[in-house]
């Protein structure tokens, strides 16, 4: 019974290779999907994945991209039925085919969202592997779709691969004025992702990477004074000095309301800054009445009361 199985995927096989030969894609393509099913059937996996990748690549070579990108989502399901561990060999190969794969195809999102829930399996990660992700914006980022490549460079550990993207795409397409911005959003929703080391490597290569910018600190722009000193305040855990710096910082983190709401999230997981109250004044309201109800405390020590002097005088070089 095996052998009349094996004998019967072996003449597919053969038809398969004819057909592509011929130039009959569609009916190659059909004969993939039962080649599918039998060795899914016989739980044959490792085979079935190097069929349907190669399958993918073929397919996508002779232009035939929905085909090729349909194959390509029938390897990440077998990966999910029989890869209970993502690894890097995995990876590399998923990001072959999302870099062939054409990018007006519907089925490429599918392909990178399915890759991207298989690769949380055996892991603490909920968005996708950072691994993956970095290599996925390293595809994007080729592709100068920068949006999605700012998207899962997010997502990563890549923090010098980010800055580095970030300075081209201010080079090109940003103002001259902007260019504290665009680093300013990187290293605000790192922290807000709780990913400080991440966000600390992304300003360090940045504001090392910009030609524009001069060595620092202290720094030309208040916005880039204002993260160096977060970045710092945020090791120390002291919400005195984080109060103080965002005030003395207010008009540089007014330049973008999407700033204030940033701070109220960092204010909560690393100073331990209730929400704010509906009827108060957000970030600052929280951050004041939290800075108050502590003057009291013994951990306002004049240690604090040094360093937050320290960030004040800073404040004054900009």
């Amino acid at each position: 019974m095996a052998s009349q199985r094996s004998h019967g995927v072996e003449r597919v096989l053969s038809k398969l290779e004819s057909s592509i030969n011929a130039g009959n894609y569609y009916e190659a393509h059909q004969m993939y999907r039962t080649l599918y099913f039998r060795y899914l059937g016989q739980r044959k996996y490792a085979e079935l994945l190097q069929l349907l990748y190669k399958g993918a690549i073929l397919l996508t070579q002779h232009s035939q991209f929905t085909s090729g990108a349909d194959l390509g989502i029938l390897f990440i399901d077998v990966l999910t039925k029989a890869v209970p561990n993502p690894s890097q060999c995995h990876f590399k190969q998923i990001v072959n085919l999302l870099s062939i794969m054409s990018p007006s195809t519907p089925e490429r999102e599918t392909f990178l969202h399915e890759a991207l829930r298989w690769s949380v399996k055996g892991t603490n990660y909920k968005t996708g592997h950072p691994e993956l992700h970095q290599k996925i914006a390293q595809v994007f980022w080729r592709e100068k779709n920068y949006a999605m490549a700012r998207q899962h460079f997010l997502y990563s550990k890549d923090g010098a691969g980010y800055a580095e993207m970030l300075v081209e795409l201010h080079e090109q397409r940003g103002y001259s004025n902007e260019i504290d911005l665009f680093i300013a959003q990187a290293v605000l929703q790192y922290l807000c992702l709780e990913n400080k080391a991440t966000a600390q490597e992304a300003f360090d290569s940045y504001t090392s990477l910009h030609p524009k910018i001069k060595n620092g600190p202290p720094y030309i722009q208040p916005l880039l004074n204002f993260l160096f000193f977060l970045l710092k305040t945020i090791d120390s855990g002291k919400v005195a000095v984080f109060t103080i710096l965002c005030e003395q910082y207010r008009i540089s983190i007014n330049r973008d309301p999407c700033y204030e709401q940033y701070l109220d999230k960092i204010g909560q997981l690393f100073f331990n800054v209730p929400p704010p109250r509906p009827r108060n004044q957000g970030l600052f309201g929280s951050l004041l009445q939290s800075f108050f109800d502590g003057l009291g405390d013994d951990d306002f020590s004049m240690e604090e009361q040094n360093v937050a002097s320290t960030s004040q005088a800073s404040q004054e070089l900009d």
